[in-house]
Formats: C-alpha cells, structure tokens, sequence
C-alpha cells in the first residue's frame, strides 16, 4: 500500500495535499495522510477542505480533543502516521525539517522509503528538482526540493547554456526579487523595497548556492553569484539573470529552447500580476506548476555569448512539481515517467 504523508498544511503543503488527493489514482497512491499542527478556528474551512477531497488528518496526541472541539475528527497521530506511510514530505515552517528529523524520521527509516523537505531546509537531504538532476536520485532516504527561485534559476542556466553542451555554461549573475510574503499570509509584509547582504562570500545569497549544489548532484561546478532583495508586493517572485555562454547564440535559438522544455512557460506579459492572475484562473489551487515563466520581449543576447533576460517564478508551482516527481520517482522508479503526465494539463505553454 502506497501512502505519502503531508506534514503541514502551509502555502505548498494545502496546494500539495489537494493535488496528491485529486490524482491519487493517475499517480497510483492509495491513501493521503496530512499532520495539522495547531486547532486553529481560522483553518477548519481549509481542513474540512482538505478532508473533502480525501485527506486523511493526523494531529499530536494530545491535542486530538481541542481538534474535535474544532468539529474535525482526526484518524491518526503524528507519530502513527509517520510510521505508516511510505513517503513523508516535510512543509513545515523553515527550521522544523530538520528538526522533524532528528526527532522523528530518524526513528522510522527502516519503515519509510524516503523523507523529502522543502527548499528553507538546506542539509536536509540530497538536492532536487525536476528535469535537472533526475538522475542523481536513486535510494536516497533524505531528498531536499529545492526553493522555488533556485529551480527558475537551475531551468534558466539549463536552457540558455546546457542543452547545448554540458560544458557552454561560463557563468551567472541572478538578481531575485523576491515577493514579500504570499497572498495567503497575512504577516512579514514590508513598506517599501529591501535589499540583502552577500552573506555568502562565494555564492552571494542562499540561491545562487543552492542552485551550484543542486547542479553538483550530477558532476558540475557551475560559477554562479546571486543578489536578492524583497519588494511591497504579494503576487511573485521575478529574477534578472545575466549568463555568459562558450558557444555563440542568438535570441531566437535561446526562445527557442526555453520553448522546448515543457516545465518552462513562455509570456508576452510585463506585469507579475497578469500572470499571477493567469494562475489563479487557470492553474489548480490557483498555481502554475511550470518552473519558471519566462517574459520573451526581455531576452537579450550580447556580443553572440551573454544572454540578459527577466523571468517570473510560479508562486511554489515548481516545489509543488518536484515534490510529486520525487515522490513518484521514489515509488514507481520505473515508470514514473508515464506516471507523471498526470500533472501535464497543469503545465503551460503560455501564460
């Protein structure tokens, strides 16, 4: 019996678990398990949701009376829940993976196949994200899905410089500009734009770092610096990227490749909040499933080997698509492939 296990109903667990639920029997899950951390009054709409579509709740032990107090009924413990399921995929607040795991999966190893965390969770586990380093996950017991930017700028670096050769890639200089929170969070906005440090002396921030790790997965030492700051906006992350190739291009091949791969979109808006409401209209639990959206009029090639150009990041949309792909990569190892055009119809071409 096939069970994944959701832990946290957050802003990539509640769309993770909706989805699992509503392709249980394309993706070949048998059961949806989800861990509600705190009876809160403001969530039961979201967890009586969750519920309808199949998921099954798992709460602490001792808080299962304020839940049914709450008018939900959980079915399981957390614990109980980890120890039967076959894949547990952390979306707790940044921190609590790696602490979940020193506390509770370590116990439960020879019981579950693998343990994925989300992007905030570095050291987790082995980098992933899809179309990128498949082949780097094999019987891994930890896996770490990357953050939602560091799989814009991974897709990005693939089609500009990769698909041409493994060795085209000279260098990259990303600049993200990150949302200040998500339309679903109602703390942690800011007044006005605000810049990070190069806390990192190699890689500048966490993104550029964590795209050279996920790259080293499968043998390469890619030289790559990124900047980030924040701006007073709830709809999406966009990126600037700068990326000098060997071999020299053109803006039309460049277009071209990106419009190739097909967990890239493509669109002629200018406006994050045009494709943010494409999404919303569009895509399930509102999201774009696509790595990245990439703003074509803003490609630019320089001198036939410097590629400049803006592309906007699907609000989690990626994390979401990476976390099912390890999933079914880890349970259907050999047919995973078919397994996952389940998802196709959430995966654009345009926006």
């Amino acid at each position: 019996m096939n069970i994944v296990h959701v832990v946290g109903t957050g802003t990539i667990g509640e769309p993770l678990i909706g989805l699992l639920c509503d392709l249980k029997n394309e993706l070949g899950i048998d059961e949806i398990t989800f861990y509600k951390h705190s009876p809160v009054l403001t969530d039961r709409p979201k967890i009586k949701g969750l519920l309808k579509r199949g998921g099954i709740l798992a709460v602490r032990e001792e808080k299962v009376k304020e839940f049914r107090e709450l008018g939900v009924e959980p079915t399981y413990t957390a614990e109980e829940a980890i120890r039967r399921a076959t894949v547990v995929i952390d979306c707790s607040p940044k921190g609590y993976g790696l602490e979940n795991k020193e506390k509770y999966y370590k116990k439960y190893e020879d019981k579950v196949k693998a343990f994925l965390a989300q992007g905030s969770e570095f050291g987790f586990g082995k980098p992933y994200a899809v179309g990128i380093n498949d082949e780097a996950i094999k019987d891994d017991k930890y896996i770490q899905i990357v953050s939602c930017n560091t799989h814009n700028i991974a897709v990005a670096i693939k089609c500009v410089a990769l698909d041409v050769s493994k060795d085209n890639f000279v260098e990259g200089r990303f600049v993200c500009i990150r949302r200040a929170s998500d339309i679903s969070q109602d703390s942690s906005f800011i007044p006005s734009p605000y810049v990070n440090e190069h806390k990192d002396e190699k890689f500048g921030t966490h993104h550029a770092r964590d795209v050279w790790y996920l790259y080293n997965t499968i043998g390469l030492d890619l030289n790559v610096f990124s900047s980030a700051l924040k701006i007073n906006t709830q709809y999406m992350h966009s990126i600037w990227f700068d990326i000098k190739v060997k071999k020299e291009t053109s803006e039309e091949e460049v277009i071209q490749r990106f419009k190739e791969n097909p967990r890239v979109a493509l669109t002629y808006k200018k406006l994050a909040n045009l494709v943010f409401s494409f999404g919303r209209d569009h895509g399930h639990y509102g999201r774009i499933l696509n790595q990245t959206v990439i703003v074509v009029p803003t490609i630019k090639v320089r001198n036939g080997n410097e590629v400049f150009g803006f592309c906007f990041t699907p609000q989690d949309g990626n994390s979401l698509l990476s976390s099912i792909s390890a999933t079914i990569k880890i349970l259907y190892p050999e047919e995973y492939e078919d397994k996952l055009k389940a998802l196709s119809p959430f995966l654009f071409e345009e926006v």
